[in-house]
């Protein structure tokens, strides 16, 4: 397999320049790779020989170890790189890092990082390919596209959809690649939270702006909840969690008053009881359990199509076949 496919090119650092082909070929080719988790066994050969480092600077427990069970299924060899107890703590630099990993003769770096612009950063200056696993509060591609996936499985489709993100936008590199996906796949975007918590400029990403959670979910086919990134915070964002609950939550008596079958999508970790109830996620509405499942296809996808395989192969990949 080529490293350097036309198709992807070399990274993956966001979805904000991707074409509605990609989107839609990456999710196509995803499809195709949910059966493996399905089998027995649950590895194919796709990339054997391939060396991937997954190097987190942020903690992580979904994207770290959804992306190890698509390495391991694709049968590539991982090493997993935390900031605390390396020598990113002793002082070394992300360059200086990479290179020395360079040396070690790896294929792919997955990284998550605190600084917007870290994972374009890093794909500037080394050979190998990047995901970006998550930077600031820039993009976080792989779940905008597992979110994606997600909705046109239970929706059937993408263009022409009503989807409202509601929650924390401001602090949110999740929000921005939904919308960025949303918008280039054809569906109608909305953002929903508190004045404090929505970015200065929201119109301009191309999004509806709407003031109350009531009025999101009449609009909306789908609700895509996120959470208060209480780490990113400092006081005064909003009064307490319980107002912000009883202004801004997630309800099944909203949902109701509403009177329509909406879909509920949450990126997870969840603050139950905060921004959405235990009975939402937990209920008939709620996908979560199911963006969960495609978060490991998806990711398949990605490292596949990025380590140059073909997206008309990919069903003959998924038998062990051609790439």
């Amino acid at each position: 397999m080529s490293p350097t496919p036309a198709f992807l090119g070399k990274d993956l650092v966001g979805l904000e320049r991707l074409s509605a082909d990609q989107l839609r070929t990456i999710l196509d080719t995803a499809e195709h790779f949910k059966e493996i988790s399905e089998r027995r066994i649950k590895k194919v050969p796709v990339l054997r020989h391939k060396t991937i480092v997954n190097l987190f600077f942020e903690a992580s427990t979904r994207t770290r170890i959804s992306f190890e069970f698509a390495e391991k299924r694709l049968s590539a060899d991982t090493v997993n790189i935390v900031a605390a107890g390396s020598s990113l703590q002793k002082g070394e630099t992300l360059v200086d890092t990479a290179r020395n990993l360079e040396a070690m003769r790896i294929d792919m770096v997955v990284m998550r990082h605190g600084s917007s612009g870290a994972a374009q950063f890093l794909a500037d200056r080394i050979p190998s390919n990047v995901i970006n696993a998550g930077d600031g509060r820039h993009e976080h591609p792989t779940q905008g596209l597992l979110d994606l996936l997600t909705i046109r499985d239970r929706m059937g489709r993408i263009e022409g959809l009503k989807v409202c993100i509601v929650g924390d936008i401001l602090h949110s590199r999740v929000a921005r690649s939904n919308i960025y996906g949303l918008l280039t796949l054809g569906a109608e975007v909305a953002v929903c939270g508190p004045p404090t918590l929505m970015p200065p400029a929201a119109t301009e990403l191309g999004v509806r702006v709407f003031t109350r959670v009531e009025e999101a979910i009449e609009w909306a086919d789908v609700l895509n909840v996120l959470r208060l990134q209480l780490e990113r915070m400092e006081a005064g964002y909003v009064p307490s969690l319980r107002e912000y609950n009883r202004i801004w939550g997630v309800s099944t008596a909203r949902l109701e008053a509403a009177k329509r079958d909406l879909v509920v999508l949450h990126p997870g970790p969840m603050n139950r009881g905060v921004e959405i109830d235990s009975d939402v996620a937990d209920g008939p509405h709620s996908v979560i359990l199911d963006q969960v499942t495609n978060g490991v296809a998806v990711r398949m996808a990605v490292l596949y199509l990025l380590a140059g395989g073909q997206p008309e192969k990919a069903e003959a990949a998924k038998q062990g076949g051609e790439t």
